[in-house]
């Protein structure tokens, strides 16, 4: 893929670890991990600030690769930011459901669930069996969001534990957003 654009991972609740696709990419393309203060203890306006600060960071466009809870950062920025512009698209994959029963406590603070129109181009990938986001909520979230979705079939969380590896696959949206080739989104 050629880099014109920066690529900015944004993991979810407790950091992606060494294994998950998103480390994999850091370490195969230089990928930029956003580190936050509190990764067990996610507070949305903190995680905002930290975000907000690194788009204005780089002088190129940037592409932002969220997972889970990164996804909702993606939202919840994009609505209150005015460097969205900076934004040339976000690949979204397995949007966690914090206004689910059982995360409303440690995630109090992501209630509600932004839910405009991204101001960018934007993927959402989900999965049939992600047992922290239906899959009918996760295409609720791409009508809200404008995004375009692409059903992962039976991948989990699309994470470390769903046997992705690299995920090639995934990185070809990446390169999509970059300004690459276009990707066939009715398989993954």
């Amino acid at each position: 893929m050629t880099r014109s654009c920066k690529i900015l991972e944004l993991p979810g609740w407790q950091n992606s670890g060494p294994d998950h696709w998103q480390s994999r990419w850091e370490r195969l393309y230089g990928d930029v991990r956003v580190e936050q203060h509190d990764w067990t203890r996610p507070l949305r306006g903190d995680w905002i600030t930290r975000l907000e600060d690194v788009v204005l960071a780089p002088t190129e466009p940037t592409v932002l690769v969220a997972h889970s809870l990164g996804c909702l950062l993606v939202a919840a920025w994009a609505a209150i930011s005015r460097n969205t512009q900076k934004v040339q698209g976000a690949l979204l994959v397995a949007p966690g459901d914090a206004e689910r029963d059982e995360f409303r406590a440690p995630l109090h603070s992501w209630s509600p669930i932004v839910l405009q129109r991204l101001p960018f181009k934007s993927f959402l990938l989900g999965s049939q069996n992600d047992p922290y986001c239906s899959a009918v909520r996760a295409r609720e979230f791409a009508v809200a969001w404008g995004s375009e979705f692409v059903d992962c079939g039976s991948q989990g969380h699309i994470n470390a534990e769903s046997g992705l590896g690299d995920w090639p696959r995934g990185r070809a949206f990446v390169h999509a957003l970059a300004g690459g080739a276009s990707v066939q989104t009715q398989t993954i």
